[in-house]
């Protein structure tokens, strides 16, 4: 397991304001510059629909996860994930870096594609190691990026906290037009004080908590990446019946410190 940790990061920065360097040096990348299945020394494959405790994720969702190289393969330089209906069942793919690479504080960039059609759900995201332990809400997530088809260029970064989780109000969106025709960076600036989320470089959203405690900022131990194409569910919505297969398409992930 790869564990990156530190102790401070400094960045000044406002919502629209842009970064014209990462902060820090590149310590762990993805650039999926190989051919097939994932590589396993870097991502787990989730499984299934969550069952018995949280079917469909906890969300209603309508996929059901494989590791098939039909719903999670690299190919070109890139991972695509497809998202495909067959006898009327979605599959799709979720994956993780947990127990294998996880950080604390830093920044995280995705070089993504998104998918486009009612129903469809991606997301780039980060979960706590303490999560099993503590349990969700209280280990924390963040959002990194949120895309719901029938919100087509609104992109959203949100926070859950045992404070706020859910339906968080710790939310804000922005608008990319041309979400499923070009690549886009999607990022996230983690510091000890903040999160700032940018899309290509421009912070759009910082949450900084006015009381910072356990219930507001469970952001000081290691997170890990997560990746997945859902379907429908409650955020997603109603599945456009006329589609059949998306796909959503990562150019690169990279954590700098």
């Amino acid at each position: 397991m790869i564990k990156i940790t530190s102790i401070a990061l400094a960045c000044l920065c406002c919502c629209g304001c842009s970064f014209t360097h990462k902060p820090g040096k590149l310590l762990w990348a993805d650039e999926f510059n190989y051919t097939g299945s994932l590589d396993s020394t870097r991502w787990n494959y989730e499984l299934g629909n969550g069952c018995p405790n949280v079917c469909g994720w906890g969300n209603n969702e309508e996929e059901i996860y494989t590791q098939d190289l039909a719903n999670a393969q690299v190919e070109n330089g890139k991972l695509i994930i497809r998202a495909v209906k067959n006898n009327n069942q979605w599959t799709s793919a979720r994956i993780s870096t947990e127990q294998k690479v996880n950080f604390t504080y830093g920044w995280v960039e995705f070089r993504a594609k998104l998918p486009q059609g009612k129903g469809t759900w991606p997301a780039l995201w980060m979960m706590s190691e303490n999560k099993t332990k503590q349990g969700w809400p209280h280990c924390g997530e963040i959002d990194v990026m949120e895309h719901v088809g029938r919100q087509p260029s609104v992109v959203q970064s949100a926070l859950h906290t045992t404070a706020s989780h859910g339906n968080t109000v710790n939310v804000a969106s922005t608008v990319v037009e041309s979400f499923h025709s070009e690549f886009h960076l999607y990022q996230a600036h983690w510091t000890p004080e903040k999160l700032d989320f940018l899309v290509d470089d421009k912070v759009f959203y910082t949450y900084r908590p006015a009381v910072k405690d356990k219930t507001t900022w469970p952001f000081d131990s290691p997170f890990y990446i997560l990746i997945n194409l859902a379907m429908g569910g409650g955020l997603g919505g109603a599945i456009d019946p006329n589609l059949s297969a998306v796909q959503f398409e990562i150019d690169y992930v990279r954590i700098y410190q």
